[in-house]
C-alpha cells in the first residue's frame, strides 16, 4: 500500500514543469516587450541628456 503523502510527492517530483498557460506565455512574451522597449528608452534618454550637456556648454 502506498500512502497518499508517497504519492503526493512522486506526482510532484515527475510533473511536467515546463507546461504553462497561454496565458502565462503571452505575459511572458509582453514583459520581454515591455523590457526591450524600457532599455531602447533609457538609452534614449541617456543620449538625450549628453546631448543637452553638450549644447549647454556650447554658449556663443
Amino acid at each position: 500500500m502506498i500512502r497518499v503523502s508517497t504519492l503526493n510527492k512522486w506526482i510532484t517530483q515527475h510533473r511536467d514543469t515546463d507546461v504553462v498557460s497561454k496565458e502565462d506565455l503571452s505575459l511572458a512574451q509582453e514583459n520581454d516587450r515591455l523590457r526591450r522597449e524600457n532599455r531602447l528608452l533609457k538609452e534614449e534618454r541617456d543620449i538625450l541628456k549628453k546631448a543637452t550637456q553638450f549644447f549647454a556648454g556650447l554658449k556663443p
